[in-house]
């Protein structure tokens, strides 16, 4: 378990972190930026099971590369779709246009 750690000031204005004795007398005190640079460069047991975790069920090379052809081919169904619908509603565009110029003349 971790520590419970007392924040105070030094007299220059460092913010300090210090750890008491059990009798209450400060066993270690140390500036804020260093104890927390070790804290973040330190995994916690949460995140190492959370990578165990996602090891264990990561897919294999020949799942992947299946569900990225699949993946491939629906984007291209999809950009096919919307070409499609461009040119349809370009199209009706060029009609409406010819029409309100045939109207004026």
């Amino acid at each position: 378990m971790a520590m419970k750690r007392t924040t105070m000031y030094s007299t220059g204005g460092r913010k300090l972190y210090a750890v008491r004795a059990a009798d209450g007398s400060f066993k270690d005190i140390q500036s804020y930026a260093r104890a927390h640079r070790a804290d973040m460069a330190r995994e916690s047991a949460a995140e190492t099971a959370t990578a165990t975790r996602k090891a264990a069920t990561k897919k294999s090379p020949a799942k992947k590369a299946a569900m990225k052809k699949s993946s491939a081919k629906s984007a291209k169904k999809a950009t096919r779709k919307k070409a499609a619908k461009k040119s349809v509603a370009r199209k009706g565009a060029t009609q409406r246009a010819t029409k309100k110029s045939a109207r004026r003349k």
